[in-house]
């Protein structure tokens, strides 16, 4: 926890491509965040849109982000697009290296992997990306959450605004944490158990793997080439 009268600036990564709601779900807790100031940054100032084509419009440029307290890592298919993009990825490590507290939502896990943010990292990421993890140096975790250090890893899409909660505890501690989960009243009862691969019926998650089998090839060979460059060994890679 820090001092409450500390200020505290969080901010998140824009991508074109994003998921919005790795970035939105957190943003409703994060932004809530008391003393504190929560900002969206872009290459440029430009709007993109999101996989869905929703569009999103940062409050400023990488370059104009002052050294963040939190940093706020969204995934979504346009991830790809940033993989090998080193103005990024270069903001990324820096912010990292000055940050309090690194939180990745979904496939910006891996935004973090090729940024080389990951070796020897116990972390999770989207269940159909989880098997990518080790290209990138990682240990996977099979859980919703996980804390490594400073790194906070939320598996996908709707855990962001799970691991935007322990984000926050960790900042200003368990009862505000609480407060703004009430003011948000987050306490989800969905009608199904088809949230994960575990417990999702096997005709369900063989119909969800086959929706996404185009992106999940291309991550597994971005995966693949980014553990060359980084200098990882897996086995069975080849």
């Amino acid at each position: 926890m820090i001092s409450p009268d500390t200020h505290l600036q969080i901010g998140a990564l824009l991508f074109e491509g994003i998921d919005q709601m790795d970035l939105t779900g957190p943003f409703e807790v994060l932004s809530r965040v008391p003393n504190s100031t929560y900002r969206i940054f872009g290459k440029t100032t430009a709007s993109v849109r999101d996989g869905r084509r929703l569009c999103l419009t940062p409050d400023a440029a990488l370059a104009d982000a002052p050294q963040l307290d939190m940093l706020h890592v969204p995934g979504g298919a346009g991830q790809e697009g940033v993989m090998d993009d080193e103005e990024v990825l270069g903001w990324v490590r820096r912010q990292a290296q000055g940050a309090r507290i690194v939180f990745s939502v979904c496939t910006g896990a891996l935004i973090l992997g090729a940024a080389g943010l990951l070796k020897g990292k116990r972390a999770t990421t989207h269940w159909n990306s989880f098997h990518l993890l080790p290209y990138f140096g990682a240990v996977p975790v099979n859980e919703r959450i996980v804390v490594e250090g400073n790194f906070v890893f939320a598996s996908g899409v709707t855990s962001g605004i799970d691991g935007a909660l322990r984000v926050a505890a960790l900042l200003r501690g368990d009862e505000a944490a609480q407060v703004l989960q009430l003011g948000m009243q987050y306490a989800p009862e969905p009608p199904f158990r088809s949230g994960t691969p575990e417990t999702a019926p096997a005709a369900v998650l063989a119909s969800a793997r086959n929706a996404v089998r185009a992106i999940t090839a291309q991550r597994e060979q971005t995966a693949r080439r980014m553990a060359q460059r980084l200098g990882v060994a897996v086995a069975n890679a080849g």
